[in-house]
């Protein structure tokens, strides 16, 4: 049973949240819409050792603990349909991850529908270059959240293909996995889901895919290959719109080989580690400790699916 905080986020969600993309036209809208800013904020400026650097036409912030001797490190990739920048409930896990004595690196990728994601896997790929010229790729960490938990998995399906070695745990949270939105029990999960329409999510799609394939791996690797990829950890919702193809991709990591761990978290709305409610406080929890440790943590205040 999902706590009162938790209903009280959905309940919002549903009324100021769910009508933006509830409608192909608005979902038009909001892809055209002005992008915001998508540097770290002063409060984590503050508190950490902050730089930015171009990398390929783009920004990279590094966020790390003040004093350096970061042994461990973590790329994290921020959701947003790919249309939408970096939000504030980002930079407070990237900054608890900091406090926990990681390096994060935090790519700002090109969003639609001025960029797509042709433009994003090259940039992505050099930062994780980059970083793996510094830290042994087994302290490393995938991070990502929405439509960066899907840029995540399509990253490391390339990693490969780029002469990189894979990184040390993926973490996935809500990852956007299917372009397509195609999943046929998605219609029925859509109907909880308080904050996400699949109207509004195809003109996102659409946009991103800059008119290519949206079946190609790049943009939905739920249908990737899963061999070689290493053990992941992935959270999710029942009210949430990403859940079929979630527990898809579990399935699918049981017949593949990749150790998966998924959690999902009864009457949770979407990305709900980053919610203010206790069940997501619980699962940032679990997220910074398996990011600062390399391991993955028990889940607790949640089922781990099976």
């Amino acid at each position: 049973m999902s706590s009162l905080q938790m209903k009280v986020v959905a309940a919002v969600l549903r009324l100021a949240y769910k009508p933006r993309m509830a409608t192909a036209e608005r979902g038009r809208a909001r892809v055209a819409a002005p992008k915001g800013p998508s540097g770290p904020p002063a409060k984590v400026r503050r508190r950490h050792a902050v730089s930015t650097r171009r990398v390929g036409g783009f920004d990279c912030h590094t966020v790390a603990p003040r004093g350096g001797g970061a042994a461990r490190a973590a790329i994290y990739l921020h959701g947003g349909a790919y249309i939408s920048e970096i939000s504030p409930q980002h930079w407070t896990l990237i900054s608890r991850m900091a406090d926990a004595g990681v390096r994060v690196e935090v790519p700002s990728y090109g969003l639609a529908p001025q960029h797509t994601y042709r433009d994003a896997y090259p940039f992505l790929t050099e930062v994780y270059r980059q970083l793996v010229a510094d830290v042994d790729a087994a302290a490393i960490t995938v991070v990502g959240d929405s439509a960066g938990g899907g840029l995540a998995l399509g990253l490391a399906q390339t990693l490969g293909d780029a002469g990189l070695p894979q990184p040390g745990r993926l973490v996935l949270v809500a990852p956007w996995l299917d372009l397509t939105l195609s999943n046929p029990d998605l219609p029925a999960v859509e109907e909880r889901d308080p904050w996400l329409s699949t109207a509004g999510l195809h003109e996102a799609a659409n946009a991103w895919a800059g008119g290519d394939d949206p079946t190609d791996p790049r943009l939905s690797p739920l249908g990737g290959s899963l061999a070689g990829l290493p053990p992941t950890d992935l959270y999710v919702g029942t009210r949430d719109i990403c859940l079929p193809d979630a527990l898809l991709l579990r399935d699918r990591a049981a017949a593949e080989g990749p150790a998966l761990r998924l959690t999902v978290c009864e009457g949770a709305v979407h990305v709900y580690p980053l919610v203010p409610a206790p069940e997501g406080r619980a699962a940032a929890r679990e997220i910074v400790a398996s990011v600062a440790a390399g391991t993955a943590e028990r889940p607790t205040g949640a089922d781990p699916a099976r």
